[in-house]
C-alpha cells in the first residue's frame, strides 16, 4: 500500500479508533500473526477453529495497528492503533474497495472452474512484455485473499491480473465488486463445487457474475472451446470476445504441434497470424495462451511482442520432470476435476514417447452426488487415449478402473491400496523412455508419490 495511514483505514471501514495515532502509516495487510512485519495492519480472522483475536497482542509487538471486532473500550497501556469494526473480513474488503478507487492500473479479472491460475499467469506473461504488471500472488483469490492482492497493486503497475475463486453461490459477485475489473476472462465451466451449486448451469451463472461490477465499456473473454461458454454467444449484456482453438473464435490457435516439452502454434486474429512457441504442453494450454495474447492485443500490445513471453513461460501447476537417463514424470497433483483430468490425459497421450505411457489417477473431490459417474467418465476417456496403463488410487478412483475394464480396449487398469505401493510398482517397471502422469485432487497428496519416484 502507498501513502495509507490509520486515518484512511478509518475512512474506508467506518471504524472507531480505540487507541493510538490516526496518522500512523500502514504499509501492508497481514492475516497471519507469525508473518507480520513492521508497518502491517493485522486483520484477525474468526475461523471455524481459531479466533485470531487472541494473537493481537503478539502481532502488535511488530505490526503497526490492528482491526478488532471484539474490543469496545480503550486498551489500557496500549499506544498502537486498535480499530473497532463490526466484521474484520468485511472491513478488509472495504479497505480493498477504498484502495481500488485510487488505483490507475487496468484490472483483468479471471475466473473459471479449471485453468484460472494458469490462464492468469499467461495473461500476466503477455501483458508484462510491454507493461508493468501485477498478478495475484500465492492463493490470494478468495474473499480474504483478494483484498490482500488488491493492496499490493502500486502506482508503478499499469496492469493487474486478479484471480477469483469461489466455493459457494454469490462469492464471485462479491469479488467483482472488490476488483471492479476493466476486463473479465472466464476459462471453463466444470463440475467442481457442483455439490454446493447443484448444476453446471448454476456454476456458469456464478462464474459469469464476474461482470457484475465490470467497468462500463469493459470486455468479457470467454473460452470458445468450452461447450457451456460457447452457448453464451449473443447472450451476454456486454462486449464479448471468444478465444480458443475452434475456427470460429475471435482469437484462436491453429496448426498446433507438440515437440518434446513445448507447443508450437499460430496465433490468429483477423488478418494477424503470429507463430508462438509455448513452454507448456496440451491443447488446453494453447487456449490459455491465446487468452493471454487476446487480452494483450486488446490492450494495444503487438502480438509479436506478446508472443515472446511464452518461450520461457513457467507456471505453477503442471510440471514436466525429466532427468538424463530416467523416465519422465508429468506432475499434475495440485488439483483435479473431470475437465482437468481429461486435459492431462490428452497431454500424456499426445506427448512424444518411445516407451510406455502410464496414468496414475486418484480421487477427485467436491463432485457431489454424481461423483461416481464423473470418475467413471474419466476412466472411459482414459481408455480411449493412447495410454498403456491406468493406475488407480483411492475409493472413488475404483470407478475409473471399472470404466477402463468395461471399455474393452488394450489399456490396462490396476488398483493400489496406497500411493507408496503404487510408487514401488512403477519403480519396478519404468524405463528411461517411459512417461508417467500423476493426477488427483490435492487432498490425495499424490505429490508424495512424485517425491518417491524422483528419489528412486
Amino acid at each position: 500500500m502507498e501513502n495509507i495511514t490509520v486515518k484512511d483505514i478509518l475512512e474506508a471501514t467506518k471504524g472507531v479508533l480505540l487507541s493510538g495515532d490516526e496518522n500512523t502509516p500502514i504499509l501492508d495487510i497481514c492475516i497471519n500473526s507469525r508473518e507480520i512485519k513492521e508497518g502491517d495492519l493485522f486483520v484477525p480472522i474468526i475461523g471455524e477453529n481459531v479466533d485470531a483475536h487472541r494473537f493481537i497482542e503478539s502481532a502488535l509487538e511488530v505490526g503497526a495497528a490492528t482491526l478488532t471486532s471484539e474490543h469496545d473500550n480503550i486498551i489500557v497501556g496500549q499506544d498502537k492503533p486498535y480499530i473497532r469494526v463490526n466484521d474484520t473480513v468485511a472491513a478488509m474488503q472495504d479497505i480493498a474497495k477504498y484502495l481500488r478507487a485510487r488505483i490507475s492500473a487496468k484490472v483483468v479479472g479471471v475466473t473459471g472452474s479449471v485453468g484460472k491460475t494458469t490462464t492468469r499467469e499467461m495473461i500476466a506473461t503477455a501483458l508484462a512484455t510491454a507493461k508493468p504488471t501485477y498478478q495475484t500472488e500465492k492463493n490470494y483469490n478468495s474473499q480474504i485473499g483478494l483484498p490482500i492482492a488488491v493492496s499490493h497493486i502500486t502506482s508503478e503497475h499499469e496492469m493487474a491480473v486478479l484471480e477469483m475463486g469461489m466455493s459457494e453461490e454469490g462469492q464471485i459477485a462479491i469479488l467483482s465488486d472488490i476488483a471492479k475489473p476493466d476486463m473479465c476472462v472466464v476459462t471453463t465451466i466444470g463440475v467442481a463445487h457442483i455439490e454446493f451449486l447443484k448444476s453446471q448451469e448454476n456454476i456458469r451463472t456464478e462464474k459469469l457474475s464476474i461482470i457484475n461490477s465490470m467497468a462500463e465499456g469493459g470486455t468479457l473473454f470467454l473460452n470458445g472451446d468450452d461447450a457451456m461458454l460457447k452457448e453464451m454467444q449473443g447472450k451476454m449484456p456486454c462486449r464479448t470476445l471468444f478465444y480458443g482453438t475452434e475456427d470460429w473464435c475471435d482469437y484462436r490457435g491453429e496448426n498446433i504441434v507438440f515437440e518434446n516439452d513445448r507447443t508450437f502454434f499460430d496465433f490468429v486474429h483477423g488478418d494477424v497470424r503470429v507463430p508462438v512457441e509455448l513452454n507448456a504442453l496440451g491443447k488446453h494450454n494453447v487456449a490459455n495462451c491465446v487468452a493471454g495474447m487476446a487480452v494483450a492485443c486488446e490492450m494495444g500490445i503487438e502480438a509479436t511482442v506478446a508472443a515472446e513471453g511464452f518461450k520461457d513461460f513457467s507456471g505453477q501447476r503442471q510440471r514436466l520432470i525429466k532427468e538424463e537417463g530416467r523416465f519422465t514424470i508429468l506432475d499434475d497433483c495440485y488439483n483435479a476435476s473431470t475437465t482437468s483430468m481429461k486435459a492431462s490425459l490428452d497431454v500424456l497421450s499426445d506427448m512424444p514417447c518411445e516407451g510406455k505411457r502410464y496414468a496414475v489417477l486418484g480421487d477427485m473431490f467436491e463432485l457431489g452426488e454424481n461423483e461416481e459417474q464423473y470418475h467413471y467418465e474419466v476412466g472411459a476417456y482414459a481408455a480411449s487415449k493412447n495410454i498403456n496403463e491406468v493406475i488407480c488410487i483411492g475409493e472413488l478412483a475404483q470407478h475409473i478402473k471399472r470404466a477402463v475394464e468395461e471399455a474393452d480396449t488394450a489399456v490396462k487398469a490396476y488398483t493400489f491400496v496406497d500411493k507408496e505401493e503404487a510408487a514401488f510398482y512403477l519403480i519396478s517397471l519404468l524405463k528411461p523412455e517411459d512417461i508417467v502422469l500423476i493426477k488427483a485432487s490435492n487432498g490425495m497428496k499424490l505429490s508424495d508419490m512424485v517425491g518417491i519416484l524422483q528419489s528412486s
